[in-house]
């Protein structure tokens, strides 16, 4: 069983990642973590100036900002008894991100958060996990 799970670093993803390892772990599956960088992952503003702090492009700092959610998330895994971990970043729109992953690793299932952005963001962006929902070639677990 191939696992995918997805992660923002919110609440919701922490849980999703703790789901997706024990059913690896169950499953004597493999797990695979994926973040994407999106400019949501940071205002801006917070951005820039963090950048020019660590004298650092703002796509550095993304990138920086993704490697600990995948980070923090691995150590979850492997607290559930799960070291054998894929992580990932990639860029771009997130539904579509976590499905080419999906399709170009051939997972078997996806498990992410219900929601990792606020309300309103999510209201104006759509929700990630309602799209996956609709489109993914593959089962998707929604944790609330």
């Amino acid at each position: 069983m191939r696992i995918l799970a997805a992660t923002d670093g919110s609440d919701a993803a922490s849980r999703a990642v703790d789901l997706a390892a024990r059913l690896a772990k169950a499953l004597n599956g493999r797990l695979n973590i994926i973040h994407v960088i999106s400019e949501h992952d940071v205002p801006a503003e917070q951005l820039n100036e963090y950048a020019l702090q660590e004298h650092m492009t703002s796509g550095e700092v993304l990138s920086v900002f993704s490697q600990e959610k995948l980070k923090t998330a691995r150590q979850r895994a492997e607290a559930l008894g799960v070291f054998d971990v894929r992580l990932e970043s990639e860029t771009g729109d997130v539904p579509e991100a976590i499905i080419e992953a999906a399709r170009r690793d051939e997972v078997d299932m996806i498990v992410l958060g219900k929601r990792g952005l606020g309300r309103l963001s999510g209201l104006l962006l759509g929700s990630v996990s309602q799209k996956l929902v609709s489109v993914a070639p593959c089962a998707v677990i929604v944790v609330p």
